[in-house]
Parts: structure tokens; C-alpha cells; sequence
């Protein structure tokens, strides 16, 4: 543990050797097409397959009211869940299909099964169904007003729910304040856009009158449960294995309409049924991210300390409540990393007629990160203050932990102003400002402005309720280790490797970790909110304790003395006063499984545990982005990047500088490029990469990379969660960095993504 070592993953990968959905190939299968609604809001009168029923190699099309015997209604959140006087649901259903209406642009309606898929997407083109355009809200503010069309018939609303979090006198504090700085600030619609985009095949099981499916997905135990309850199986009837998955960033978590849809053609034609979505379906149907609106209030004394803070958030849920609960989670974040002790946020979930939104990278954390970071930079700004400054003036102390912030949370450990220090100092902070006021003191037409911006960060992270491990020794001295955590790139499997390599004394080469298949691994929750090692991590070192003890006990009858007396070092179960005397891991194994064994010990050498996290963990970091703009054409360019991250004991450095690589390039391109855009009518305008910009590697710098370590002690390795770490901290600090470029010019505030065209806008008009 904390060894650099290559990834264990990496060679068959790179040999070509993967095994994705896209790239099985059972006896027989057949490939599906989906016939997706063009209107955002659509009252489906009919549909006319008669055409593709007639071409050659299709096997069957079905539509919603097909699906309706095969199919319940598929699983959504609780509306209620977690807020003041919320209800539970009445009118919102989503189906396989689309029964009655089409809610978003996008919406499946029809499905095809054919014998090749050119054949399937060629018959899907000559169905022809007759819409009724119903009235489109695509704008959460709109949705929200007096007289808004109700997305779901039978409602009175669009809203899903309110959650209010109030602590301290609120209205004192910002009658008594110096200043008070108001916001409003967009979080912007984005992408997932994974790598491999999702993909679904079904097969029949006539073992079990069930059926086996493959999917990308982040959380096959969940799917497994979903698709069982929408079937109407037992879970024991459906196995789901998740293969090699090509990135998910929180859009593959749980089930999707294809995964039971598959599911069900599968065993209505026993055959089996695959589909994969290509980008367009990726913009329209996979769920987005972030799509909040926020104002924002500080109420700020003459030094720079924070004394109040208003915050009210409208999210945008889309057609269908999939996370509700994470606006909730932006509020509960709110106040970052501050002591700030009044406050009164509000978190507001509403309906539109846009593809759902639900969790990516981060979620929930991230906008609370963006909201407080960019208000930390109102206030030094209106005051006249250092950005760091008025920071450290805020900073919740060290010795406070843990700490229980004024929404409800409590922060296990945490040291904000050492991460703020080594950040500016790897950064040259005082230098930099020096550099900023000759640029600004020699005006140059032709010279870059440049721009520092700091982003302190908080996150919550390792979810529970529970995750699991089994850690079996083979006879031979080998290690398998089966897990309930569903890597989807991260490098789980080395990382895991490392631990076990470590507690049991085995060589890193002889251990196997298998993930991703609910008929082999334990039951698990899978991969998200960068729970992986925290709560993983935790079920793994569980599993192996038992089993190093038991390791000892066979290892102290086969040396003839008492288990106190064995100590395991360098990967030798020996005897602590005759170190000569010593078993490897393998000798001890064969034994295990052999009739030498006394009464008092069972035979084998495995355990299965599941590991309950007591609480949340917050890792946290500060990060400093320093920029240049171009005066002539609004051009950003990032010159500079220093990400200091304190995620406590590091067991693999090089995979957690991975997660950290991966986490600023996508929130550095939430703040200079992404966005999800729909028209007033509910269309998608950013449905490709003609409209959608995602960033090339040579838009980045290489980025400097530093740490603190705080480790927690809500679990057996200290560690806390570093996968989302990075987006978090990275969007605040490249737009306070822009931000501060312009500020000589009285720019105070531009919403993301910080375009060329708006940034040269900004400048323009404040010449």
C-alpha cells in the first residue's frame, strides 16, 4: 500500500483484448432499434408499423401498450424522501415505452427487433406514429410559474418538492451586515459522455426461466433488483454482469428503460436481444447532470467574514423524478468549507419537458462548491480584500473537528488552510499577483489579461449503507477477491490488489479481483460517490482480517507454538523469537484445504464481510487556476494548474493522480466549454460534437499535483474518496479565474460555460 505500481487492468486493454457489451456475440441474437419521440411533449394518437413489419429480417415491433402485460412501470424516486412535507407519488409514471405520451424529446415510443441492426434501424425509420404536440415547458423558471402547463396530467405543478435548511437568526445578520452580496448563478445542463456509451444485451436463462443480461452499467446488483421488480421475477432468476465498462461518471447508475425492454423482448422471443445507443441517443435519452439556477446571498463584516448566507436553488429534474434527492444535497453542501453560523437554503425541484437529470461526477457537491467559491470572490472583491484572505478569515478551524455545519451535516476531519497554503505556494501566489498588476499598470492592447482563481472544496462522499467483500486463498496461494463495487475504469482492481498483497503476504501478480456479475460476487451497491476504496475498501479489509487471523491460527499448529507468537512479515508467517522459522502463504493454503487440519479449525481459508460505514467522509483540497485571456478575441487559455487534494493515506498514487487527471478536465470544461442547450419548444441544439464541445487533451496544461493528509476514522484504512475530488474544486477556480482576469474592467460576475464569444462580449462591453 502506497506503492506506485502499473495498473493490473491496463495490458489486456490495451492488447484489444476487452470484453464490452457491444462486442459479445451470442447463438442467435438479435439486435434492437427504438422509434424516439421528436416532440418534447407529445400525446401519442397511433402508430403505424405496417411498413417495417413488412421488411425482410424484422422479427417483431412493439410499442408502450405492447409492453404493458410484460412490463410494470419502472422504478423512480421518492418525491418525499428527505424533504418538508413532501408527497408521494400520484401521477408520475414512466414506462418501458411511452404509452400515452412522449414527456421529453427523445422518449422512446416504439421498439424494433430484427435480425441485424442496420435492419432494425432502417425498419424504426418507416414507423410512422401521429402526435398530438402538447404545450413544451423546457425552462425550469418557467415551469415553476403561475399557470404552467403540468408535465404529468393530474398534477396541479411541476414542482417535485422543496427542501429548507435554516439555522441562526438569518434576517439579524444581514441587517447588521457591512456588506451583502447578491448572485445569481447558473449551474449549466452537461453531459455525461462516457467513452462507451450504455449498451444492453439480454439472454433467456432456461436454467432459471429467467434471463442473463449484460450491461454498462456502474451498479449491476441494482439493475439486477430493478429489472426483477419491472419483470416480475425473483431476483434470483436475473443475473446481470457488467463486463468491461468504458467510463460512467454517475449515467450509469441503475436501470434504464433498454435494460428491461431487452429483458422482456428476450424472453417473449427466447433469443437474445442486444442494443446500443449511439451519441445521439447519448444527448437525448442518458440522463444529465448539474441544470440549476441559484441565488445566492452573503452577508459579510467589514474584515471579510461571512456572518449569513441565503441561498435558493430551482433544479431541473427533467421529465422523470430519477434523483430528486440531489439538489437537497447541494443545499446540505452549502456552506463548504466556511464557519459560517446563519443560513437559510432552499432547494427547489421542478419538472420540464428535458431529458431527466440525475447524477454525474460529483452531484449535488460540485454546484455547492461553485455557489459558496464564487461568493467567497464576491465578497473580497466588494470589500477590497484578498481572495485568500477573506478564505482564511472563514476557514472552519482545525481543532473544531468533528464538525457539525448548520445544515445538518458533520465533518469527521478536515485542515482547510494548510491545503490553501501548499496550493499557493506551489503556485507562486504573490509572484503571480505581482505579474497581474504590471500587465494591468503596462497596458499592452495586445497582451493576455491574466487571471488567478482560487477554489477551496469540501465533499461528501463514501455512501453507504453497506458494501461487501469476499476474500478467498486457493489452494495453491492465490488470492480471488470478489467485490460489490463495479469499477468502471478507476483501477479498483490494482488498488484492491495492493491491500490484499500487503495484509495476507501474497505477491501482487497472484491476486485476481472480480467485480460486475451478481451471480459470483457478493451482494453490493456499486460504484458511485466515491465510495469505492472508502466503503469497499473497508468490507475488503474486514474479509481479510479474518482470514490473516485464521492464516495464523494454521500457521501456529503447523510451527507448533501459540497464534501470539506468529507475526506475518515480509510475506513469511514466522516466529516472532525464530524468525528462520516460517511459512509462506501457499504452504499454509495447502494445508487449509487438506485433512491435517485439528477439530477447532474448519477447513478452507475464505470470509465474506460487508462493511457499514458510520457516517459520511469529507475529503477537501484547494485548488488555484491561473489563466490568460485574449483581449482581441476573448480566448481563455489556461496557463497554469495547481490542484493540492487531501483524500488522506493514498494506497495507490499513481490511480489517484488518474481520478485527479480526469476530474480537472471535466470540470475545467464545465467551465470553459460544456453545455446541454434546448430551444423554448424542449429540441436538443447540442446533440453532437458539432454542438457539444468536450476537450482535447492539448486544451490542458500538465497540471501540478500536491497533497495534504487527514485521514478519517470512519474507516479501517483512513481513506477517503478522491473520484469526484477534482471536478468539485477545478470549476470554481477556473471561473473565479476568469473572472478575476476581467475584474479591472468592472466585470463582475459571467455565467458558465466562459466562451470565447462571451468572455469577448464581457469585454467589449465594459470598455
Amino acid at each position: 500500500m502506497g506503492a506506485t505500481v502499473k495498473r493490473k487492468e491496463d495490458p489486456r486493454l490495451i492488447r484489444g483484448a476487452g470484453a464490452y457489451v457491444a462486442d459479445l456475440k451470442l447463438p442467435g441474437m438479435l439486435h434492437l432499434a427504438l422509434v424516439r419521440s421528436p416532440y418534447a411533449h407529445a400525446r401519442i394518437r397511433g402508430i403505424d408499423a405496417s411498413a417495417a413489419q413488412a421488411l425482410p429480417g424484422v422479427v417483431t415491433m412493439v410499442t408502450g401498450r405492447d409492453m404493458l402485460p410484460l412490463c410494470d412501470p419502472l422504478p423512480l424516486a421518492s418525491s418525499g424522501e428527505g424533504s418538508e412535507g413532501g408527497e408521494v407519488y400520484t401521477g408520475r409514471v414512466r414506462h418501458v415505452l411511452a404509452v400515452e405520451r412522449a414527456r421529453h424529446a427523445g422518449e422512446a415510443v416504439a421498439a424494433v427487433v430484427a435480425a441485424s441492426y442496420p435492419v432494425a434501424v432502417d425498419a424504426a425509420q418507416t414507423i410512422e406514429v401521429d402526435y398530438e404536440p402538447l404545450p413544451v415547458v423546457s425552462d425550469p423558471l418557467q415551469a415553476l410559474a403561475p399557470g404552467a402547463p403540468p408535465i404529468f396530467e393530474g398534477l396541479n405543478d411541476n414542482l417535485d418538492h422543496r427542501r429548507r435548511r435554516q439555522k441562526g437568526d438569518v434576517e439579524a445578520a444581514f441587517a447588521a451586515a457591512h456588506v451583502v452580496v447578491r448572485q445569481r448563478m447558473l449551474n449549466q445542463r452537461l453531459a455525461g459522455f462516457p467513452l462507451e456509451g450504455r449498451a444492453v444485451l439480454a439472454a433467456p436463462d432456461p436454467t432459471t426461466g429467467g434471463v442473463t443480461l449484460y450491461s454498462s452499467t456502474q451498479t449491476p446488483h441494482q439493475v439486477r433488483s430493478e429489472v426483477a421488480t419491472v419483470l416480475r421475477l425473483n431476483e434470483n432468476q436475473v443475473r446481470v454482469i457488467a463486463p468491461d465498462v468504458g467510463g460512467g461518471f454517475g449515467v450509469k447508475i441503475g436501470s434504464y428503460p433498454e435494460e428491461h425492454l431487452c429483458a422482456a423482448l428476450a424472453l417473449q422471443l427466447n433469443a437474445p436481444v442486444r442494443w446500443v445507443e449511439n451519441r445521439l441517443e447519448h444527448m437525448l435519452a442518458t440522463t444529465h447532470g448539474r441544470a440549476q439556477i441559484c441565488d445566492i446571498e452573503a452577508a459579510a463584516a467589514a474584515d471579510g467574514t461571512i456572518t449569513a448566507l441565503r441561498m435558493r436553488i430551482v433544479a431541473d429534474l427533467g421529465a422523470y423524478p430519477l434523483a430528486p434527492v440531489l439538489p437537497d444535497l447541494t443545499t446540505a453542501m452549502g456552506v463548504g468549507v466556511y464557519a459560517i453560523p446563519n443560513v437559510d437554503l432552499e432547494a427547489v425541484s421542478v419538472y420540464t419537458n428535458t431529458t431527466p437529470v440525475a447524477a454525474y461526477r460529483g452531484a449535488g457537491r460540485p454546484e455547492a462548491a461553485y455557489y459558496i467559491e464564487r461568493a467567497m470572490d464576491l465578497v473580497a472583491a466588494e470589500l477590497g480584500l484578498d481572495p485568500a484572505a477573506v478564505r482564511r478569515r472563514n476557514f472552519i478551524p482545525p481543532d473544531a473537528f468533528p464538525y457539525k455545519t448548520p445544515t445538518g451535516l458533520t465533518y469527521d476531519s478536515g485542515e482547510y488552510d494548510r491545503a490553501l497554503s501548499k496550493a499557493l505556494e506551489r503556485a507562486g501566489y504573490a509572484e503571480l499577483r505581482r505579474e497581474q498588476a504590471h500587465r494591468r499598470a503596462h497596458a499592452d492592447p495586445a497582451t493576455p489579461l491574466l487571471g488567478i482563481g482560487i477554489a477551496c472544496y469540501v465533499e461528501m462522499c463514501g455512501f453507504g449503507p453497506y458494501e461487501s467483500a469476499r476474500v478467498k486463498v486457493e489452494p495453491g496461494g492465490a488470492v480471488t477477491v470478489s467485490t460489490g463495487i463495479s469499477p468502471h475504469g478507476q483501477g479498483t482492481g490494482t488498488t484492491f490488489a495492493q491491500i490484499v498483497a500487503d495484509q495476507l503476504g501474497v505477491d501482487f501478480d497472484q491476486i485476481v479481483v472480480r467485480h460486475g456479475d451478481t451471480a459470483t460476487t457478493p451482494m453490493g451497491i456499486g460504484t458511485m460517490g466515491s465510495r469505492s476504496l472508502a466503503v469497499g475498501g473497508g468490507a475488503l479489509m474486514g474479509a481479510l482480517a479474518r482470514v490473516r487471523d485464521k492464516a495464523i491460527r494454521i500457521a501456529a499448529v503447523m510451527l507448533d507454538v501459540g497464534p501470539e507468537e506468529i507475526e506475518l512479515c515480509e510475506r513469511c508467517y514466522r516466529v516472532r523469537s525464530a524468525p528462520h522459522r516460517a511459512l509462506s502463504l501457499a504452504q499454509i493454503a495447502a494445508r487449509a484445504y487438506s485433512r491435517k487440519l485439528p477439530a477447532d479449525i474448519d477447513c478452507g481459508l475464505e470470509a465474506t464481510e460487508y462493511f457499514r460505514p458510520p457516517d459520511l467522509i469529507y475529503p477537501f483540497g484547494a485548488h488555484v487556476a491561473v489563466v490568460e485571456v485574449d483581449p482581441e478575441t476573448g480566448e481563455v487559455r489556461l496557463r497554469d494548474y495547481i490542484a493540492v487534494d487531501d483524500c488522506g493515506p493514498r494506497i495507490s498514487p499513481l490511480i489517484v493522480a488518474g481520478q485527479i487527471h480526469g476530474g480537472l478536465a471535466q470540470g475545467i470544461a464545465q467551465a470553459l466549454l460544456e453545455e446541454v442547450v434546448y430551444d423554448a419548444n424542449g429540441q436538443l441544439l447540442s446533440g453532437s460534437l458539432m454542438d457539444y464541445a468536450v476537450p482535447r487533451a492539448d486544451f490542458f496544461p500538465p497540471f501540478t499535483l500536491d497533497q495534504t493528509e487527514t485521514p478519517t476514522p470512519l474507516n479501517p484504512l483512513g481513506v477517503k474518496g478522491v473520484g469526484e475530488a477534482a471536478t468539485i474544486g477545478s470549476t470554481p477556480a477556473v471561473a473565479n479565474a476568469v473572472i478575476d482576469a476581467l475584474a479591472h474592467l468592472g466585470v463582475r460576475h459571467l455565467d458558465l460555460p466562459l466562451r470565447p464569444e462571451k468572455v469577448w462580449r464581457a469585454m467589449r462591453g465594459r470598455r
